[in-house]
């Protein structure tokens, strides 16, 4: 991660086996259900991959740079007109519970841009960790990522 205060992050312990919420990062038939609508693929080191938001007509280009299975993952992606990237970090606490540790950095602008970023993105992430704790480990599915943001007040 780059040392500066210039990031997002946000954390959580998943009360599950870290391969199991590992996985749910990388295959879309899991990530759909607390994320993004659609993607191209499982996630692989060195690959592209393109993730939508059909609620949002919103679709990105994912670099993934780094996939060490049940350990990180680091990709690149398209953050408000600018490339920034994403290290998903997963730490086994015991064979049942998985703290997942996301930092988000690379913004650049005016303070105003920059902290308006952080604050989103910090948001964002802290709604998918909450939506995959409730689908891991209830069987919930809470469309937080969809609700933050209803078509009837459109989306910023």
């Amino acid at each position: 991660m780059k040392k500066s205060n210039n990031f997002a992050h946000a954390a959580m312990l998943i009360r599950k086996p870290i391969a199991e919420v590992f996985e749910a990062f990388t295959n879309p038939e899991i990530t759909t259900q607390f994320w993004f609508t659609h993607s191209q693929g499982k996630l692989e080191e060195g690959k592209t991959t393109e993730w939508t938001w059909e609620m949002y007509d919103l679709s990105i280009e994912v670099d993934i740079l780094k996939l060490t299975p049940n350990e990180i993952i680091i990709f690149e992606w398209e953050n408000r007109g600018q490339k920034t990237k994403v290290e998903c970090e997963f730490k086994s606490l015991d064979k049942y519970k998985t703290f997942v540790s996301i930092v988000n950095y690379g913004f650049s602008g005016t303070n105003e841009e920059i902290i308006s970023t952080i604050r989103d993105s910090t948001g964002g992430f802290s709604w998918v960790l909450a939506g995959l704790k409730a689908y891991l480990e209830y069987g919930i599915k809470l469309n937080l990522t969809a609700d933050r943001f209803p078509k009837e007040i459109g989306f910023h």
